[in-house]
């Protein structure tokens, strides 16, 4: 997919590194949207410890990419990735409900991450559940849509 390169800071390299202290597990390429890599790293312990400490390097680079790949907007992909890991919040949806998909954080709420199916299912889509959400909500922006008023009522 290409898209045009944006000056938006939507990951932090040190949150990036903070993780990567974990990295044997793939939890900072989860974060920087390579979901296939981090499933790599986490069934290898970091691709057997060498590609974690080659990460340390690669962060920057990783950064950048995932700056340019995903929208900015009012989800912060860092608090949601924060909620999503933490393992007193994750399993209850608390980064479902923080993206305003009440349904799913609900049933999350009352399944544990649906029985932590869900739950690890978000680890490989998470990056691509925020993005949807801050573009969905630049389109009603730029569409002058008001999401606080009801065009059936009548004006006060």
């Amino acid at each position: 997919m290409n898209t045009p390169p944006s000056s938006s800071d939507t990951h932090r390299k040190t949150v990036g590194y903070l993780l990567w202290i974990f990295g044997f597990t793939g939890s900072h390429r989860f974060y920087f949207g390579k979901p296939i890599t981090g499933l790599i790293w986490l069934f290898t312990g970091g691709f057997f410890l060498i590609g974690w400490l080659v990460d340390l390097f690669l962060i920057p680079r990783m950064d950048r990419q995932a700056d340019r790949r995903f929208a900015e907007g009012p989800v912060d992909y860092s608090i949601a990735w924060v909620l999503q890991t933490l393992p007193a919040t994750g399993p209850l949806g608390l980064s479902r409900f923080y993206m305003g998909k009440w349904g799913t954080g609900l049933l999350y709420l009352l399944t544990g991450g649906l029985f932590l199916i869900g739950w690890a299912y978000d680890f490989c889509t998470l990056n691509q559940q925020v993005d949807a959400v801050n573009r969905q909500s630049r389109a009603d922006a730029g569409s002058g849509l008001d999401l606080g008023t009801c065009p059936a009522l009548p004006a006060a």
